[in-house]
């Protein structure tokens, strides 16, 4: 991909002594990229129109396809780029035009955006790139920016989220004096990154607080059929989002399979000792990913992201999406109804013990 005509100069101030920007960041100081940093055009995969229904990400200008690729599952698995790299390919090929990762995914290696950076050091324009901080300071995110850009094989990102937003303290350390949204500030205004977005799976509560203090572009949330029977999102934050014109992402869809018919409970002594513990689950789930799809779909979001195991669950993932039609108000009923028996396993991620970090 030929670059813009400022990448190598951006590029280059990022790696400018690794001692120095320590440095840097140590002391406090602004990190600047040259004023003439510019972006290249919102990407535009030739795929995507004919692949699958389209939507507006919120104010951004993107129209994204309603199916995304999560950085997950096979992305975020160690040493797996035979594996995690042709199933970006194909997802490219296939229309898909959002990806989404992060600096966590992956262990301290950061695999994810490993696997998303091979891609994109040929094909970047193919695909709006979205990855996240989740550290909680200033300095801190700003070193996870730099790695990122590294590692994604680019010079600027399309979203940079605040990751795993859950409880006050949370908001009130991002927004405090020296807190991760200074630099995400910064680094939108040096065109480092284009849009802000946060993001959040436990609590409904501290992301609304975190929406009403900045006019963020973009919310990824968990939103399955199970939703309403346990800290709903549903209720007030879909609505905010909604009214402020947020781009709204679905994430946990089929919530790691444990919504699905198709999905096995682990034994009992794998469960205790994951992470997924505290929401032990003893039955499959009750319905079928297109269900599970498409009840997600059929809420006022932009896009869903899921991630893949293997080439042909992505397949099937885009099958879903192109023969999306919405469903109605009755069958949306149905589907979470019949989630009922099921809804702890499947909303597992409102349970695990904030207090362990």
């Amino acid at each position: 991909m030929k670059q813009p005509p400022n990448f190598s100069d951006r590029r280059n101030f990022l790696k400018t002594g690794g001692a120095v920007a320590a440095a840097l960041l140590t002391n406090g100081a602004v990190l600047a990229y040259p004023s003439t940093a510019t972006f290249l055009p919102l990407p535009a995969n030739s795929n995507t129109q004919a692949a699958m229904p389209t939507r507006n990400l919120g104010k951004t200008g993107y129209k994204v396809g309603i199916f995304s690729l999560g950085g997950q599952a096979a992305l975020e698995k160690a040493d797996n780029f035979d594996i995690a790299v042709p199933i970006i390919e194909r997802a490219l090929d296939l229309g898909v035009n959002y990806i989404d990762t992060s600096s966590i995914y992956g262990g301290p290696e950061r695999w994810s955006e490993q696997y998303v950076g091979r891609v994109m050091k040929t094909r970047r324009q193919d695909a709006f790139l979205a990855t996240k901080t989740k550290e909680r300071t200033r300095d801190g995110s700003l070193r996870m920016i730099e790695r990122s850009l590294t590692l994604l094989n680019t010079d600027h990102v399309d979203l940079w989220q605040l990751h795993d937003i859950g409880l006050p303290e949370d908001v009130n350390a991002i927004f405090g004096k020296g807190g991760a949204m200074e630099a995400l500030l910064q680094m939108q205004e040096q065109k480092v990154v284009r849009f802000l977005g946060v993001t959040g799976h436990y609590r409904p509560e501290a992301l609304i607080d975190a929406v009403n203090r900045h006019p963020f572009d973009t919310i990824l949330m968990a939103l399955n059929a199970a939703d309403t029977h346990i800290h709903s999102f549903t209720d007030q934050l879909l609505p905010l989002a909604v009214e402020k014109q947020m781009g709204i992402i679905g994430m946990k869809v089929p919530a790691r399979g444990r919504l699905l018919s198709t999905w096995t409970p682990p034994p009992l002594e794998q469960q205790q000792h994951s992470w997924e513990g505290s929401a032990i689950a003893t039955r499959s789930g009750v319905m079928n990913m297109g269900q599970a799809m498409h009840f997600t779909l059929s809420h006022p979001v932009s896009t869903v992201i899921i991630g893949c195991d293997n080439i042909a669950q992505l397949e099937e993932n885009v099958q879903i999406a192109r023969d999306f039609t919405p469903l109605s108000q009755s069958q949306m009923a149905a589907l979470n109804q019949l989630a009922a028996p099921v809804a702890k396993q499947s909303l597992f991620f409102r349970f695990t013990d904030r207090s362990k970090g």
